[in-house]
């Protein structure tokens, strides 16, 4: 994976990766994902995790005791008819992250591919 143009962002993924491989690991691949689909997202450190953003943040990635994060502004908007986005806010929802299987599982990719229609309205 590509390192992080934001230097406090590219630190705290190193930290990750010496305290747990299997979360580094996870972090890696949703970046890769999101870098992907969005070849221009920016990434920041901001509230202890990495914020996405193009126009406005729209999701961030927050490692956790138990699972890594993934978290949409305005997830709330996503096609989930699988039910796959978790939380009840009025617009946040997010992804609870275990293992790398868990990734495509949740599928991230379709998720994470439907941002920028998000992002146009």
């Amino acid at each position: 994976m590509k390192k992080s143009n934001d230097i406090k962002t590219q630190k705290f993924i190193e930290n990750i990766k010496v305290l747990d491989t299997t979360k580094f690991q996870i972090l890696e691949k949703v970046r890769e994902i999101v870098f992907d689909n969005y070849p221009e997202v920016k990434e920041r450190i901001m509230y202890g995790g990495i914020m996405f953003s193009l126009i406005d943040d729209f999701a961030g990635l927050f490692v956790r005791k138990n699972h890594v994060s993934l978290e949409f502004s305005y997830g709330v908007k996503f096609d989930d008819s699988k039910n796959l986005l978790e939380g009840k806010g009025i617009y946040r929802r997010h992804l609870k992250l275990r293992s790398l299987e868990d990734i495509k599982i949740k599928e991230v990719g379709f998720i994470v591919s439907q941002i920028i229609e998000i992002e146009n309205l």
